[in-house]
């Protein structure tokens, strides 16, 4: 059982402290869909420290969702350079081409339509862009929520707390929660002493990690980046794997992928280069 008072007063806290406390981050234009979706592209797996600089970069290159949508691929994926997963910047693109010409869908369900949104991400959209109140729930959020809750949660209860503790304006809510997060409700030695919710909190040791990730040394992600660089620089795809001390047959899988993923495209060069579409 929720008591609605504790809830209010959690929130009227956690609000106040956003207020003053908040990162103060680029993307943060409440009513912007493009800046909020460009900044999620980029958030996925990577640090906002690194996303900052970058976002500010692409935002001043391609100021709109119009002018993303007829993105060059190369300038695209040199722009993407550093952040990783490059798939996802074509995939942002295609979702520009889609609003272009089809208009901003304003629901969660229309958000996760396009390309590269899936539910925490339309979410996030949705209540920071177009004030629908959803909870935006991505790995801080989880983590803060189970531990107010005293219980680690996932799923259907998760869902159910969070719409059960929710604030209105929700894209306030959502974005103070992750600040809280990163700031003080951190995985491990969490800063309670810190913390302006601290009183309301069931248990702070409660924290199930996610899974972790695989080594990026020695891995295909880290061979298809090396790749993906040296075709936007046109150098020689196979000396580029092989300063990796990959085999030919590992290099030609690669790129044989890559080609097939629209991330760049084989020439008939006989030194076996290829360049970004």
């Amino acid at each position: 059982m929720i008591d609605a008072v504790d809830v209010a007063d959690r929130n009227a806290a956690l609000i106040d402290w956003y207020e003053t406390a908040g990162r103060d981050l680029p993307w943060r234009v409440i009513g912007n869909p493009y800046l909020t979706l460009v900044s999620e592209a980029m958030l996925q797996q990577t640090q906002a420290d690194r996303v900052a600089p970058a976002f500010e970069a692409f935002i001043e290159r391609w100021p709109s969702i119009e002018n993303l949508a007829e993105a060059e691929t190369r300038e695209l994926l040199a722009m993407w350079s550093g952040l990783g997963y490059n798939a996802r910047a074509l995939r942002l693109r295609q979702a520009a081409m889609i609003v272009r010409d089809t208009g901003w869908p304003s629901s969660v369900s229309g958000l996760e339509q396009l390309p590269g949104v899936g539910p925490y991400t339309a979410a996030a959209i949705a209540s920071i862009a177009f004030g629908v109140d959803v909870p935006a729930i991505d790995t801080n959020l989880k983590r803060v929520l189970s531990r107010w809750r005293g219980a680690p949660l996932s799923g259907q209860p998760l869902d159910a707390y969070a719409k059960a503790v929710l604030a209105s304006p929700a894209g306030t809510w959502n974005q103070a929660v992750m600040d809280l997060g990163a700031a003080c409700c951190r995985p491990m030695n969490p800063l309670c002493s810190e913390c302006p919710v601290a009183r309301w909190c069931m248990d702070p040791t409660v924290y199930v990690p996610p899974p972790r990730q695989r080594a990026f040394k020695g891995s295909r992600r880290e061979l298809r980046g090396a790749l993906v660089r040296a075709a936007i620089g046109d150098n020689d795809l196979y000396a580029a794997g092989r300063s990796l001390n990959r085999s030919e047959e590992e290099i030609a899988a690669a790129i044989e992928d890559l080609c097939a993923e629209g991330l760049i495209e084989q020439s008939h060069h006989s030194d076996h280069r290829a360049t970004t579409q």
